[in-house]
């Protein structure tokens, strides 16, 4: 029976999403229980192909995109895959009219192979939009369930939310996508030359994108409010930590937030939501 397999690809989903990121499994945890699986299936879905131009050095990483983008598009048209990740998430896709969405991401992803420098301020909102906004706006088709009017209202904060995490992840793992990879995002950015005035540039920029994302967080339907407050407030709190050190620790080591700090984010973050003030 095609429901029980089903039901693997939605928990190999899930435990994709958890083996890779303790941050956002805690979050979609705090989702309605209607959403999760379909969060789990886009975060399934972006972290393989995300794996592929990211991590899978030694193999043919073109050759192994080109066969996801298949069969991506395979099970689109017949609605199943035999790859469980992309069983889940096409049924996600057709059910929430994700196809442009997806398509923006796929590009993304097809820059990370053949772009290393993003020079110019187009090329560098254009990989942004694809690789991280657009993986906001597909959450949020999930989270208001078909309401086209509130998905337009909450699609510019959503943007920025995006926009603010893709900026944070560029900037704490610097190191390891300048080194391993041989990636500079930042545009116009001397690496070799990162001051405290470029670094504050940067961060600033950051900022007002969590401030005006902060509005379209506390609009959001009460079955995801929690769960998308959580996310938000870990990556600020990575941001501040990445205010309190120099341009040059920022360049030689990867920032991050420890464990006991996460679970003081999450209840906290749960105290507010019970409180009312989210």
């Amino acid at each position: 029976m095609k429901e029980t397999f089903d039901k693997a690809s939605d928990y190999i989903s899930k435990y994709i999403t958890e083996a890779y990121s303790t941050s956002f499994s805690k979050g979609i945890s705090l989702l309605g229980s209607s959403i999760q699986p379909k969060i789990y299936a886009i975060y399934g879905f972006v972290r393989l192909a995300d794996e592929i131009v990211d991590s899978f050095e030694g193999y043919c990483q073109e050759e192994l995109l080109a066969q996801l983008v298949s069969d991506y598009k395979y099970s689109i048209k017949h609605g199943i895959s035999i790859n469980p990740v992309l069983n889940s998430f096409q049924k996600v896709v057709c059910d929430y009219e994700l196809l442009d969405l997806v398509t923006s991401f796929l590009e993304s992803m097809e820059m990370d192979l053949n772009k290393k420098d993003y020079t110019s301020i187009e090329q560098y909102q254009k990989y942004i939009y694809g690789s991280a906004e657009v993986v906001g706006l597909m959450c949020l088709k999930v989270f208001v369930v078909g309401d086209i009017k509130k998905y337009e209202e909450l699609k510019p904060y959503a943007i920025k939310l995006g926009s603010a995490f893709q900026k944070v992840n560029f900037l704490r793992d610097i190191q390891d996508d300048m080194l391993r990879l041989g990636r500079t995002y930042f545009p116009n950015v001397n690496w070799n030359d990162f001051t405290e005035i470029v670094k504050e540039e940067i961060l600033e920029e950051v900022r007002l994108e969590f401030e005006e994302a902060a509005i379209g967080v506390k609009m959001l339907p009460a079955n995801c409010k929690l769960g998308v407050f959580v996310a938000y407030t870990y990556y600020l709190s990575l941001l501040k930590k990445l205010s309190k050190k120099s341009a040059q620790d920022i360049l030689d080591k990867r920032t991050r937030v420890p464990d006991v700090s996460k679970l003081y984010i999450l209840h906290k973050s749960q105290l507010q939501y019970k409180l009312g003030l989210l």
